[in-house]
């Protein structure tokens, strides 16, 4: 069976493989260890916020109707405006990191390809 988009008579060509890059000697590097302690410093907390702030919203909305349902403009209520902040901190928090795999990720990155010579 022919894969997606490809007819049957297109033979496959096979992908070419760079095999002389190590990429063991670049995974063991110190520059590639700090690159990864960068991107975890970023990640993991960021991560573990985000989701203690939505689990808050989610055991809010279980468990604290009254307060979820106090209204403050009109009929928009405090389940409403963290509902939609939901949305607006994963916006924030995808600008957040492009900027900082901006300033301190990709300058690293290519350190690493400089160094083991990938480009």
């Amino acid at each position: 069976m022919p894969a997606l988009f490809e007819s049957a008579e297109e033979p496959a060509e096979p992908r070419q493989r760079r095999v002389d890059v190590d990429y063991v000697a670049i995974q063991r590097s110190p520059e590639f260890g700090a690159l990864r302690s960068r991107f975890r410093g970023f990640a993991f907390p960021m991560t573990c916020a985000f989701i203690a702030w939505y689990l808050v919203y989610v055991v809010l909305a279980a468990y604290a109707h009254d307060f979820m349902s106090h209204k403050l403009i009109g009929e928009v209520n405090v389940a409403i405006v963290m509902g939609v902040l939901q949305f607006v901190s994963t916006a924030v928090i995808t600008i957040a990191y492009l900027r900082f795999a901006k300033r301190r990720i990709d300058p690293q990155v290519e350190k690493v390809r400089q160094q083991a010579g990938v480009r």
